[in-house]
């Protein structure tokens, strides 16, 4: 579904991501003082994209994450996914991977707190209001863990906003928000809540940066911990043939 640039929607949209863009702009610019805060973690991502066609792609991706500034190591998974295009607005994904969390209080601290291979289809449904996108996202996670095999279920709502002068048929920048909810199928069934605000800065044609601010609220928490985060995110894509449209990086990353 499309509609004018200029339509209510589009007008209150535009408004609410602009004001995120000026709070993750602030947060940028205060690196100084985020470094002394141990509350904020940091979630480092390095994500490559591959397309075959106009309908299937593929990718692979590994995360490092902190607890404090870029201190106490404790996290870190890798994995890789395969994306259908159906139709217009739906794709279908199906993804594997290893997460690994360790215990709290240095890097990397031994036992670890937890070893998992996850299995997890996806469906993502997005739709155009003007240059702002909205988008839906549903998973179903197959967890082998290392304290037995658990199910969850995930929902994401996100809104992504390209903007900045366009060169080579795209905007460099694509400011995003979003917002998901973890559920399981064992009492008391709600797990956790993240939401993100973030700027996409395209650098090349094959290469965009991500830079972030995420927050997650845990109410049982049986992987990995932490509260606030810096996010930073490296995109890389490759294409078939180069006469095929570039790949829009996620807003959020795939974890």
């Amino acid at each position: 579904m499309r509609s004018n640039d200029n339509s209510p929607a589009a007008r209150w949209l535009t408004r609410l991501l602009y004001r995120l863009c000026c709070s993750v702009i602030i947060l940028w610019s205060s690196t100084d003082s985020i470094a002394q805060s141990e509350g904020l973690g940091s979630w480092n991502i390095l994500n490559m994209q591959y397309k075959w066609n106009d309908l299937l792609s593929g990718m692979v991706e590994g995360q490092v994450r902190s607890l404090r500034f870029y201190n106490d190591f404790h996290y870190h998974e890798y994995k890789g996914a395969v994306t259908y295009k159906a139709m217009p607005g739906l794709r279908l994904t199906l993804g594997a991977g290893h997460y690994v969390t360790y215990l709290a209080g240095g890097d990397f601290v031994r036992p670890m707190a937890n070893d998992e291979l996850r299995i997890w289809p996806q469906v993502v449904h997005d739709a155009s209001f003007g240059r702002i996108k909205v988008e839906h996202r549903y998973r179903m996670e197959l967890r082998f863990t290392s304290n037995g095999y658990r199910n969850r279920f995930r929902y994401r709502l996100g809104a992504s906003y390209p903007f900045g002068t366009m060169k080579n048929g795209e905007r460099p920048y694509v400011l995003s928000a979003s917002n998901e909810l973890f559920f399981t199928d064992r009492e008391p069934y709600f797990e956790r809540n993240r939401a993100q605000v973030a700027i996409n800065r395209r650098l090349t044609p094959g290469m965009a940066f991500q830079l972030g601010y995420l927050h997650q609220f845990d109410y049982r928490i049986n992987d990995e911990s932490g509260r606030d985060f810096l996010v930073l995110g490296v995109y890389l894509e490759l294409h078939r043939k180069k006469e095929q449209t570039a790949i829009s990086p996620e807003v959020l990353p795939q974890d």
